[in-house]
């Protein structure tokens, strides 16, 4: 037994394994060590910052403090809004609370851990914290595309067929549609988290992201990784690929719809209700998409260029989302200036 100790100190213990004909170290948790008869730390993972910019962490917190402060309180002040006029009690509106939720379950999932290594300097993240956050922030990105998917559904209904609107989208199959969403991402994201878990990890547990994705702690598996990287890519071909395709799909149907009104004045009116949601759809996929191929074709390039990708990718919708439905929404403008002056409107 070999002993390995990091510049903290903190002993891990490891063996040496052969995997493609190299000696690898493998760290193994909560072992005892027979030679020194200690009971080593349990494994952690080693969280990244600013690459570079370390110095400047703490005047780096500046800008993400008011991105997450913009989150939390936009997204809560939509929920409020929707919850408290019965008015918007509508499927529109019950499918944006969803992003809403979504969205600031997004933000809460990182901050913790982005917030206390800019503040406190703590890069360091237990084994199963780290997978926990994982499977939120994966499970919440994915729920987050599915719910424009279920938005997307709403606006064909309610331009294509407004007459059935109200029977075909009732609050039982809002309902159904939610859980639906549910089930689908937490059913996505539990076998790639059990998957990954199963394998052993190699002598570098450090992350390049201030929180643990699946793209960066892959890398650090010391195994065949085949059965992962099958499934991984089977989830893009389901959510990356498939749920921009049938929203594509959804337009298209729209579009046709539209072309075929009369007045030019109506078209635009209804182009303009589906405005908001094709710019949440752009805000979402544009960066997941490209945080996708970074990872998988640019491993080379600079490890800033990752680290800012992946922050636009997870900050971005929940900024950005309360704002454009905000400004695009005039039910919502109207609930957000009667809710800040007390009072009701109908």
């Amino acid at each position: 037994m070999t002993e390995y100790t990091e510049n903290d100190s903190i002993s891990v213990a490891h063996r040496q394994d052969t995997y493609c004909g190299k000696q690898i170290l493998v760290l193994h948790s909560s072992v005892i060590s027979k030679e020194y008869n200690t009971t080593q730390d349990p494994f952690y993972f080693i969280l990244t910052g600013i690459p570079g910019f370390e110095a400047f962490h703490i005047w780096i917190s500046i800008p993400f403090g008011c991105f997450y402060t913009i989150s939390i309180m936009g997204n809560t002040t939509i929920l409020a809004v929707i919850h408290k006029e019965p008015s918007l009690h509508q499927s529109m509106y019950l499918f944006l609370s969803m992003l809403a939720l979504t969205d600031l379950g997004l933000t809460l999932t990182t901050l913790p851990t982005v917030m206390q290594l800019l503040w406190f300097n703590i890069h360091k993240i237990s084994f199963e914290a780290c997978f926990a956050q994982f499977f939120f922030l994966h499970g919440f990105s994915f729920m987050e595309s599915s719910v424009l998917l279920a938005m997307s559904f709403d606006r064909y209904v309610a331009i294509c067929r407004p007459l059935h609107y109200a029977s075909i989208l009732t609050n039982e199959v809002i309902g159904r549609i939610g859980l639906a969403i549910l089930c689908r991402c937490v059913l996505a994201v539990l076998p790639s988290l059990f998957l990954l878990k199963r394998l052993p990890f190699c002598h570098s547990h450090l992350l390049s992201h201030s929180y643990c994705l699946h793209q960066d702690m892959i890398h650090l598996v010391c195994a065949d990784i085949r059965i992962n990287s099958w499934y991984g890519f089977a989830l893009v071909l389901l959510i990356i690929v498939m749920d921009p395709l049938l929203i594509v799909l959804s337009y298209a149907m729209i579009l046709r719809s539209v072309l075929g009104v009369a007045s030019t004045v109506e078209r635009l009116r209804a182009l303009n209700n589906c405005l908001s949601h094709i710019l949440a759809v752009l805000v979402l996929y544009v960066p997941m998409i490209g945080v996708s191929m970074t990872h998988r074709f640019a491993q080379h390039i600079s490890p800033l260029v990752h680290v800012i990708m992946a922050n636009i990718y997870l900050l971005a919708p929940p900024v950005m989302n309360p704002i454009i439905y905000s400004v695009k929404t005039k039910q919502i403008r109207q609930g957000i200036f009667y809710l800040l002056f007390q009072r009701k409107f109908h």
